[in-house]
Protein backbone atom coordinates (compact mmCIF):
# COMPACT_ATOMS: atom_id res chain seq x y z
CA UNK A 1 0.00 0.00 0.00
CA UNK A 2 2.90 2.32 0.60
CA UNK A 3 4.56 1.81 -2.79
CA UNK A 4 1.58 2.96 -4.91
CA UNK A 5 1.28 6.16 -2.86
CA UNK A 6 4.97 6.83 -3.27
CA UNK A 7 4.70 6.25 -7.01
CA UNK A 8 1.78 8.66 -7.29
CA UNK A 9 3.64 11.30 -5.31
CA UNK A 10 6.74 10.80 -7.44
CA UNK A 11 4.78 11.15 -10.67
CA UNK A 12 3.08 14.33 -9.45
CA UNK A 13 6.42 15.75 -8.37
CA UNK A 14 7.98 14.96 -11.76
CA UNK A 15 5.11 16.66 -13.56
CA UNK A 16 5.35 19.76 -11.38
CA UNK A 17 9.13 19.95 -11.95
CA UNK A 18 8.89 19.31 -15.67
CA UNK A 19 10.45 22.01 -17.84
CA UNK A 20 8.89 23.26 -21.08
CA UNK A 21 11.86 24.88 -22.80
CA UNK A 22 10.76 23.64 -26.22
CA UNK A 23 7.20 24.95 -26.03
CA UNK A 24 6.03 27.97 -28.00
CA UNK A 25 4.61 31.27 -26.76
CA UNK A 26 1.06 30.09 -27.40
CA UNK A 27 1.54 27.23 -24.93
CA UNK A 28 2.35 29.59 -22.06
CA UNK A 29 -0.47 31.99 -23.01
CA UNK A 30 -2.94 29.10 -23.04
CA UNK A 31 -1.57 27.93 -19.70
CA UNK A 32 -2.81 31.16 -18.02
CA UNK A 33 -5.94 31.46 -20.20
CA UNK A 34 -4.64 34.54 -21.96
CA UNK A 35 -5.92 34.68 -25.53
CA UNK A 36 -3.97 35.83 -28.57
CA UNK A 37 -6.21 37.34 -31.24
CA UNK A 38 -5.85 35.64 -34.60
CA UNK A 39 -7.19 38.60 -36.58
CA UNK A 40 -6.73 42.35 -36.31
CA UNK A 41 -9.66 44.29 -34.93
CA UNK A 42 -10.36 48.01 -35.52
CA UNK A 43 -9.64 48.58 -31.84
CA UNK A 44 -6.21 46.94 -32.12
CA UNK A 45 -5.32 49.03 -35.16
CA UNK A 46 -6.41 52.23 -33.42
CA UNK A 47 -4.41 51.41 -30.29
CA UNK A 48 -1.28 50.64 -32.31
CA UNK A 49 -1.62 53.79 -34.43
CA UNK A 50 -2.04 56.01 -31.36
CA UNK A 51 0.71 54.17 -29.49
CA UNK A 52 3.25 54.59 -32.30
CA UNK A 53 2.32 58.27 -32.64
CA UNK A 54 2.97 58.80 -28.94
CA UNK A 55 6.26 56.91 -29.26
CA UNK A 56 7.46 59.23 -32.05
CA UNK A 57 6.60 62.30 -29.96
CA UNK A 58 8.32 60.80 -26.92
CA UNK A 59 11.48 60.08 -28.90
CA UNK A 60 11.65 63.58 -30.41
CA UNK A 61 10.82 65.41 -27.16
CA UNK A 62 13.37 63.59 -25.02
CA UNK A 63 16.00 63.76 -27.73
CA UNK A 64 15.50 67.53 -27.70
CA UNK A 65 16.04 67.61 -23.92
CA UNK A 66 19.29 65.66 -24.28
CA UNK A 67 20.51 67.93 -27.09
CA UNK A 68 19.58 71.03 -25.09
CA UNK A 69 21.58 69.88 -22.05
CA UNK A 70 24.56 68.97 -24.25
CA UNK A 71 24.36 72.20 -26.25
CA UNK A 72 23.89 74.77 -23.48
CA UNK A 73 26.90 75.22 -21.20
CA UNK A 74 24.64 76.58 -18.48
CA UNK A 75 23.32 73.02 -18.02
CA UNK A 76 26.74 71.45 -17.57
CA UNK A 77 26.24 70.52 -13.91
CA UNK A 78 25.70 67.11 -12.25
CA UNK A 79 21.98 67.61 -11.66
CA UNK A 80 21.38 68.39 -15.33
CA UNK A 81 23.49 65.45 -16.45
CA UNK A 82 21.23 63.23 -14.35
CA UNK A 83 18.13 64.90 -15.80
CA UNK A 84 19.61 64.29 -19.25
CA UNK A 85 20.07 60.64 -18.33
CA UNK A 86 16.43 60.65 -17.22
CA UNK A 87 15.53 61.89 -20.70
CA UNK A 88 17.65 59.06 -22.13
CA UNK A 89 15.68 56.56 -20.03
CA UNK A 90 12.42 58.09 -21.30
CA UNK A 91 13.72 57.89 -24.87
CA UNK A 92 14.58 54.24 -24.28
CA UNK A 93 11.07 53.72 -22.89
CA UNK A 94 9.63 55.16 -26.11
CA UNK A 95 11.70 52.69 -28.12
CA UNK A 96 10.62 49.81 -25.87
CA UNK A 97 6.95 50.76 -26.21
CA UNK A 98 7.29 51.07 -29.99
CA UNK A 99 8.81 47.58 -30.10
CA UNK A 100 5.89 46.34 -28.02
CA UNK A 101 3.39 47.91 -30.43
CA UNK A 102 5.11 46.23 -33.37
CA UNK A 103 5.05 42.82 -31.65
CA UNK A 104 1.57 42.64 -30.19
CA UNK A 105 -1.85 41.34 -31.21
CA UNK A 106 -1.73 38.48 -33.74
CA UNK A 107 2.01 39.07 -34.14
CA UNK A 108 2.57 37.78 -30.60
CA UNK A 109 2.00 34.17 -31.67
CA UNK A 110 4.81 34.50 -34.23
CA UNK A 111 7.40 35.52 -31.63
CA UNK A 112 10.04 33.14 -30.44
CA UNK A 113 10.65 32.93 -26.72
CA UNK A 114 13.88 34.88 -27.16
CA UNK A 115 12.04 37.69 -28.94
CA UNK A 116 9.34 37.68 -26.28
CA UNK A 117 11.91 37.96 -23.49
CA UNK A 118 13.62 40.83 -25.31
CA UNK A 119 10.28 42.61 -25.63
CA UNK A 120 9.69 42.37 -21.89
CA UNK A 121 13.32 43.14 -20.99
CA UNK A 122 13.18 46.48 -22.82
CA UNK A 123 10.24 47.58 -20.66
CA UNK A 124 11.98 46.35 -17.49
CA UNK A 125 15.21 48.15 -18.38
CA UNK A 126 13.49 51.46 -19.09
CA UNK A 127 11.59 51.39 -15.78
CA UNK A 128 14.63 50.35 -13.72
CA UNK A 129 16.79 53.03 -15.36
CA UNK A 130 14.18 55.70 -14.63
CA UNK A 131 13.71 54.63 -11.01
CA UNK A 132 17.45 54.36 -10.34
CA UNK A 133 18.05 57.73 -11.98
CA UNK A 134 15.32 59.39 -9.91
CA UNK A 135 16.85 57.91 -6.77
CA UNK A 136 20.27 59.29 -7.77
CA UNK A 137 18.71 62.72 -8.33
CA UNK A 138 17.04 62.55 -4.90
CA UNK A 139 20.31 61.68 -3.16
CA UNK A 140 22.15 64.43 -5.06
CA UNK A 141 19.53 67.03 -4.12
CA UNK A 142 19.58 65.88 -0.49
CA UNK A 143 23.34 66.29 -0.36
CA UNK A 144 23.42 69.73 -1.97
CA UNK A 145 20.34 71.39 -0.54
CA UNK A 146 21.09 70.45 3.07
CA UNK A 147 24.30 72.45 2.57
CA UNK A 148 22.26 75.14 0.73
CA UNK A 149 24.12 74.76 -2.56
CA UNK A 150 22.61 74.88 -6.01
CA UNK A 151 24.90 72.23 -7.49
CA UNK A 152 26.93 69.41 -6.02
CA UNK A 153 30.70 69.16 -6.18
CA UNK A 154 30.67 65.82 -8.01
CA UNK A 155 33.17 65.63 -10.84
CA UNK A 156 32.10 64.74 -14.35
CA UNK A 157 33.97 61.47 -14.00
CA UNK A 158 31.88 60.46 -10.98
CA UNK A 159 28.67 61.48 -12.73
CA UNK A 160 29.57 59.37 -15.75
CA UNK A 161 30.42 56.42 -13.49
CA UNK A 162 27.08 56.84 -11.70
CA UNK A 163 25.21 56.87 -15.02
CA UNK A 164 27.05 53.73 -16.17
CA UNK A 165 26.12 51.97 -12.91
CA UNK A 166 22.47 52.97 -13.37
CA UNK A 167 22.30 51.42 -16.82
CA UNK A 168 24.25 48.33 -15.73
CA UNK A 169 21.73 47.72 -12.93
CA UNK A 170 18.85 48.30 -15.36
CA UNK A 171 20.22 45.83 -17.90
CA UNK A 172 20.84 43.25 -15.18
CA UNK A 173 17.26 43.60 -13.93
CA UNK A 174 15.98 43.23 -17.49
CA UNK A 175 17.91 39.98 -17.96
CA UNK A 176 16.86 38.37 -14.67
CA UNK A 177 13.52 36.91 -15.88
CA UNK A 178 14.93 35.32 -19.01
CA UNK A 179 18.02 33.88 -17.33
CA UNK A 180 16.93 32.96 -13.81
CA UNK A 181 13.39 33.83 -12.82
CA UNK A 182 10.95 32.49 -15.40
CA UNK A 183 8.28 29.84 -15.08
CA UNK A 184 9.34 27.44 -17.82
CA UNK A 185 9.99 24.81 -15.15
CA UNK A 186 7.11 25.87 -12.90
CA UNK A 187 4.12 26.51 -15.16
CA UNK A 188 1.72 26.49 -12.24
CA UNK A 189 3.18 29.81 -11.09
CA UNK A 190 3.23 31.66 -14.39
CA UNK A 191 1.99 35.25 -14.43
CA UNK A 192 -1.23 36.00 -16.27
CA UNK A 193 0.07 39.42 -17.41
CA UNK A 194 3.48 38.15 -18.52
CA UNK A 195 2.90 34.42 -19.14
CA UNK A 196 6.61 33.46 -19.15
CA UNK A 197 7.50 35.39 -15.99
CA UNK A 198 7.38 33.77 -12.59
CA UNK A 199 4.85 35.30 -10.24
CA UNK A 200 7.49 35.67 -7.52
CA UNK A 201 9.58 37.87 -9.81
CA UNK A 202 6.62 40.20 -10.37
CA UNK A 203 6.08 40.44 -6.62
CA UNK A 204 9.78 41.17 -6.05
CA UNK A 205 9.99 43.72 -8.87
CA UNK A 206 6.80 45.56 -7.91
CA UNK A 207 7.68 45.75 -4.19
CA UNK A 208 11.24 46.88 -4.97
CA UNK A 209 10.03 49.76 -7.14
CA UNK A 210 7.25 50.78 -4.76
CA UNK A 211 9.70 50.83 -1.84
CA UNK A 212 12.05 52.97 -3.92
CA UNK A 213 9.18 55.39 -4.56
CA UNK A 214 8.55 55.55 -0.82
CA UNK A 215 12.23 56.19 -0.07
CA UNK A 216 12.33 59.05 -2.58
CA UNK A 217 9.20 60.60 -1.10
CA UNK A 218 10.79 60.53 2.38
CA UNK A 219 13.99 62.09 1.00
CA UNK A 220 12.14 64.98 -0.61
CA UNK A 221 9.94 65.43 2.45
CA UNK A 222 13.06 65.73 4.59
CA UNK A 223 14.52 68.28 2.16
CA UNK A 224 11.39 70.44 2.21
CA UNK A 225 11.22 70.31 6.02
CA UNK A 226 14.88 71.37 6.21
CA UNK A 227 14.35 74.27 3.81
CA UNK A 228 11.25 75.41 5.67
CA UNK A 229 13.03 75.38 9.02
CA UNK A 230 15.90 77.47 7.68
CA UNK A 231 13.76 79.85 5.64
CA UNK A 232 13.29 82.34 8.48
CA UNK A 233 17.03 82.51 9.08
CA UNK A 234 17.96 82.82 5.43
CA UNK A 235 15.30 85.46 4.77
CA UNK A 236 17.20 87.77 7.14
CA UNK A 237 20.18 87.76 4.81
CA UNK A 238 19.22 89.50 1.57
CA UNK A 239 22.22 88.10 -0.25
CA UNK A 240 20.96 84.54 0.27
CA UNK A 241 17.25 85.01 -0.41
CA UNK A 242 17.55 84.66 -4.17
CA UNK A 243 19.83 81.67 -3.86
CA UNK A 244 17.41 79.93 -1.55
CA UNK A 245 14.48 80.70 -3.84
CA UNK A 246 16.40 79.17 -6.73
CA UNK A 247 17.00 76.02 -4.72
CA UNK A 248 13.30 75.80 -3.89
CA UNK A 249 12.30 76.32 -7.54
CA UNK A 250 14.62 73.55 -8.64
CA UNK A 251 13.22 71.30 -5.94
CA UNK A 252 9.67 72.01 -7.09
CA UNK A 253 10.53 71.03 -10.65
CA UNK A 254 12.20 67.78 -9.63
CA UNK A 255 9.33 67.02 -7.27
CA UNK A 256 6.91 67.46 -10.17
CA UNK A 257 8.98 64.99 -12.20
CA UNK A 258 8.94 62.51 -9.33
CA UNK A 259 5.22 63.02 -8.72
CA UNK A 260 4.38 62.46 -12.38
CA UNK A 261 6.50 59.30 -12.40
CA UNK A 262 4.85 57.87 -9.30
CA UNK A 263 1.34 58.69 -10.56
CA UNK A 264 1.97 57.14 -13.99
CA UNK A 265 3.79 53.98 -12.87
CA UNK A 266 2.08 53.07 -9.60
CA UNK A 267 -1.10 51.64 -11.23
CA UNK A 268 0.96 49.31 -13.40
CA UNK A 269 3.12 48.18 -10.49
CA UNK A 270 0.03 47.52 -8.38
CA UNK A 271 -1.41 45.40 -11.20
CA UNK A 272 1.82 43.38 -11.34
CA UNK A 273 1.80 42.97 -7.56
CA UNK A 274 -1.81 41.77 -7.49
CA UNK A 275 -1.15 39.45 -10.41
CA UNK A 276 1.91 38.05 -8.68
CA UNK A 277 -0.04 37.37 -5.49
CA UNK A 278 -3.31 36.08 -6.97
CA UNK A 279 -2.30 34.74 -10.38
CA UNK A 280 -5.13 34.09 -12.82
CA UNK A 281 -7.69 34.92 -10.13
CA UNK A 282 -6.65 38.59 -10.27
CA UNK A 283 -8.09 39.12 -13.76
CA UNK A 284 -5.33 41.68 -14.34
CA UNK A 285 -5.38 41.25 -18.12
CA UNK A 286 -8.38 43.54 -18.40
CA UNK A 287 -6.52 46.65 -17.34
CA UNK A 288 -2.86 45.88 -18.01
CA UNK A 289 -2.85 47.65 -21.40
CA UNK A 290 -4.38 50.80 -19.93
CA UNK A 291 -1.82 50.85 -17.13
CA UNK A 292 1.01 50.41 -19.62
CA UNK A 293 -0.35 53.27 -21.74
CA UNK A 294 -0.46 55.54 -18.66
CA UNK A 295 3.12 54.56 -17.83
CA UNK A 296 4.25 55.42 -21.35
CA UNK A 297 2.65 58.87 -21.08
CA UNK A 298 5.12 59.62 -18.28
CA UNK A 299 7.93 59.68 -20.83
CA UNK A 300 6.12 62.54 -22.54
CA UNK A 301 5.36 64.49 -19.36
CA UNK A 302 8.95 65.26 -18.31
CA UNK A 303 9.90 67.39 -21.36
CA UNK A 304 6.68 69.35 -20.84
CA UNK A 305 7.59 69.98 -17.20
CA UNK A 306 11.08 71.15 -18.17
CA UNK A 307 9.77 73.55 -20.81
CA UNK A 308 7.09 75.01 -18.53
CA UNK A 309 9.31 75.45 -15.48
CA UNK A 310 12.58 76.61 -17.05
CA UNK A 311 12.90 79.69 -19.26
CA UNK A 312 16.47 78.81 -20.21
CA UNK A 313 15.44 75.33 -21.31
CA UNK A 314 12.57 76.79 -23.30
CA UNK A 315 14.92 79.21 -25.08
CA UNK A 316 17.30 76.36 -25.86
CA UNK A 317 14.41 74.36 -27.31
CA UNK A 318 13.56 77.36 -29.49
CA UNK A 319 17.17 77.56 -30.63
CA UNK A 320 17.18 73.91 -31.65
CA UNK A 321 13.88 74.23 -33.52
CA UNK A 322 15.12 77.36 -35.29
CA UNK A 323 18.20 75.50 -36.47
CA UNK A 324 16.11 72.55 -37.64
CA UNK A 325 13.79 74.86 -39.56
CA UNK A 326 16.74 75.98 -41.67
CA UNK A 327 16.56 79.72 -41.01
CA UNK A 328 19.27 82.05 -42.21
CA UNK A 329 22.30 82.80 -40.08
CA UNK A 330 21.12 86.34 -39.31
CA UNK A 331 17.75 85.09 -38.14
CA UNK A 332 19.38 82.47 -35.94
CA UNK A 333 21.61 85.06 -34.33
CA UNK A 334 18.67 87.39 -33.73
CA UNK A 335 15.93 84.97 -32.69
CA UNK A 336 17.82 81.84 -31.64
CA UNK A 337 20.37 82.66 -28.92
CA UNK A 338 22.81 79.81 -29.32
CA UNK A 339 26.08 81.62 -28.63
CA UNK A 340 26.38 80.83 -24.96
CA UNK A 341 29.89 82.25 -24.58
CA UNK A 342 28.78 85.62 -25.92
CA UNK A 343 25.95 85.78 -23.42
CA UNK A 344 28.37 84.91 -20.64
CA UNK A 345 30.63 87.79 -21.65
CA UNK A 346 27.69 90.17 -21.77
CA UNK A 347 26.79 89.42 -18.11
CA UNK A 348 30.14 88.69 -16.46
CA UNK A 349 29.10 89.79 -12.97
CA UNK A 350 25.50 88.82 -12.45
CA UNK A 351 25.07 85.92 -14.86
CA UNK A 352 25.31 83.24 -12.17
CA UNK A 353 22.63 84.84 -10.02
CA UNK A 354 20.45 85.55 -13.06
CA UNK A 355 20.71 81.95 -14.23
CA UNK A 356 19.89 80.68 -10.75
CA UNK A 357 16.66 82.68 -10.83
CA UNK A 358 15.82 81.05 -14.15
CA UNK A 359 16.94 77.55 -13.19
CA UNK A 360 14.60 74.64 -12.95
Amino acid sequence: MVEPKLNVMASESSESNQCYHNESITFFYANVNKTINENWTPRDITVIALGLTVCVIVLLANLMVMVAIFKNQRFHFPIYYLLGNMAAADLFAGMAYANLMLNTGPWTAELSKKQWYIRGALIDISLTASVANLLAVAVERHQTILTMQLHSNMTKRRVVLLIVCIWAAAILMGLVPSLFWNCECDVSNCSSVAPLYHRRFLIFWAILNLLTFLIMVFIYAHIFIHVKRHWSYISQHSSEVRHNQTVVNLMKTISMVLGAFVICWTPGLMVLLVDGVMGTKSDANRIEKYCLAIAECNSLVNPIIYSLRDDEMRRTFKSILCCLCGRTADQREENCPIDIKASLQEFPLNWDQKFQDQAL
